[in-house]
């Protein structure tokens, strides 16, 4: 049976360093902790306020972020579940990739070790031992702010195979977007046993984030043997292919700036100009809600009022920043109403991006004079399944592209399908090569001709001329009696972070996760999906 390594670039790199400080003659850096979880952090990095009086408390806004529960993340644990049941015998090596960007603080101590790191040997956490409360940590200050500038932006940092800096004379280094004053350096010192501020550029940069956001993940049959390899979630790719590259950062869109000057610490901090949010705004607002609701068996630390604040922050920053709808060309002829609707993709990557559970859609409505609707396409049902989608109807079915819709049992929708060795609909990542359809609308810049193969586009929507990165544009040609006219018709661009079938594709899974996973799911299936962009023509 063939085994793979995965990451072999990163853990090396991060022994290597280890090993280093070592032959530098510091005995001591082997014996200090290479990580603190974020409690050593919040003291000082909470209670400062803005010029305007508004709160800017990093650490309650980061525990309240999606970035500090991935390691609660009852979909992923779930899904974890799932893909060792699909693939038994490469369990171990499952649970120690999925834990590198999920749970990275007990993943490089168990590979300092020489170990290799679980997920479900830390759940439920027990925050009393030193490994779950790291695990529990998710993504937490001491993993960003110590990664190194090396290698970023580079393949070989993809798949979280960032470098952690070494020690320099039994100091970590926690770099800042800041200049640090020698007497701030030192109360940190004291207080975190060895940890100190530094200037890092790299914080601020984009190749940073792509480090476990640019995720290539290993395909597997049911022997544990390589299969292939999927391109499983490529923002950072896709931003580099579209014109926000010389706009934007994802620290720009992702960590609003506070617009003064204010203070980063508590004590004794003087005013900084470009500070921003730890909110980590992003596209998963279900999941906030989620760990809201079920905070205490998911060992949620936020509030729930935080968590549903940032829900709410995100359900805002989706529905202000992401897409721009326009019907246009309405006309009425031979018995048949034609519109075209126009979806603009207002974000640096594809729209939807990352994970692919997500899926956007058009729900197109028209009603006659009287108000009696004569016709509509991608309603949503209360289970988050949508009117018309073959994929939620049939697990072994999907929509496809659509360039005229004619009839209401067709609906756009905006996703990527992934597929088996056998071209089989699958939501197994560990099973998954490759896509059947990816007709994510695009960004501006993106050149669909010309873009690599782990970004392209895939189905019909490759040869369709009206999708590019100015957007997609859908015709609507729908049957009607020109007597119920005027005709009001109404187009909404829907979004939902985990699609109906990605859920309940866990559902034949007897494993605790992904019958809870499933649970929680339909308690909140009814608000699993959010309105981003609507437009109207009365015609």
């Amino acid at each position: 049976m063939q085994r793979t390594l995965w990451f072999c670039s990163g853990i090396i790199a991060l022994l290597w360093t280890s090993a280093s400080s070592m032959r530098a003659g510091d005995g001591r850096a082997s014996a200090k902790p290479r990580f603190q979880t974020s409690d050593r952090c919040v003291a000082c990095h909470n209670g400062m306020k803005t010029q305007t009086g508004d709160d800017f408390s990093i650490g309650i806004d980061w525990r309240a972020s999606i970035m500090a529960n991935t390691g609660r993340d009852p979909y992923w644990q779930g899904s974890v579940r799932r893909e060792t049941i699909d693939h038994p015998t490469a369990s171990t090596e499952i649970q120690d990739e999925c834990s590198h960007c999920h749970m990275p603080m007990s993943y490089y101590e168990a590979h300092l070790q020489g170990n290799k790191s679980g997920v479900f040997s830390h759940l439920p956490f027990d925050m009393n031992k030193k490994g779950d409360a790291q695990a529990a940590d998710s993504v937490s200050c001491s993993v960003c702010h110590q990664i190194s500038k090396k290698n970023l932006g580079n393949r070989e940092s993809f798949v979280g195979n960032f470098i952690i800096d070494p020690p320099v004379q039994g100091q970590h280094v926690e770099h800042g977007p800041y200049s640090i004053d020698p007497g701030h350096q030192q109360i940190m010192r004291t207080s975190t046993g060895g940890f100190v501020p530094g200037e890092g550029s790299q914080i601020r940069d984009s190749a940073l984030c792509g480090t476990c956001h640019q995720l290539y993940t290993v395909a597997l049959d049911k022997e544990g043997n390589r299969v292939g390899e999927l391109a499983e979630q490529m923002p950072y790719l896709e931003w580099l292919h579209s014109d926000y590259v010389n706009k934007a950062s994802c620290q720009s869109c992702h960590m609003p700036e506070v617009p003064t000057d204010t203070p980063v610490t508590s004590l004794f901090g003087q005013p900084r100009l470009g500070a921003r949010h730890h909110t980590f705004l992003g596209g998963n607002f279900l999941m906030l809600r989620m760990l809201g609701n079920y905070r205490s068996e998911l060992s949620v630390t936020a509030l729930p009022q935080e968590l549903s604040a940032n829900a709410d922050r995100t359900i805002n920053f989706l529905q202000s920043e992401s897409a721009h709808l326009d019907i246009r060309n309405g006309t009425i002829d031979a018995g048949k109403i034609h519109v075209d609707v126009l979806v603009e993709n207002l974000t640096g990557h594809k729209l939807p991006t990352a994970y692919p559970s997500r899926r956007a859609w058009l729900h197109l409505t028209i009603k006659d004079h009287s108000g009696r609707k004569v016709f509509e396409s991608g309603a949503l049902n209360p289970d988050g399944s949508i009117q018309g989608n073959d994929n939620d109807a049939d697990p072994s079915r999907y929509e496809p592209h659509y360039r005229e819709i004619t009839s209401s049992d067709q609906v756009q929708i905006y996703e990527s399908i992934l597929r088996d060795p056998e071209n089989h609909v699958t939501t197994g990542l560990i099973s998954a090569v490759g896509y059947l359809k990816d007709n994510r609308v695009l960004p501006s810049g993106f050149d669909k001709e010309t873009a690599e193969k782990d970004i392209q586009v895939v189905g019909d929507a490759v040869q369709d001329p009206n999708f590019n990165d100015r957007g997609s544009l859908v015709r609507y040609s729908v049957s009607t009696d020109p007597s119920g006219g005027p005709f009001h018709i109404e187009a909404e661009l829907w979004y939902e972070p985990i699609g109906f079938r990605w859920a309940h594709n866990l559902a034949p899974y007897q494993a605790e996760e992904p019958q809870r996973f499933v649970r929680y799911y339909g308690s909140l299936a009814s608000g699993a999906a959010v309105v981003l962009a609507k437009a109207e023509l009365t015609q």
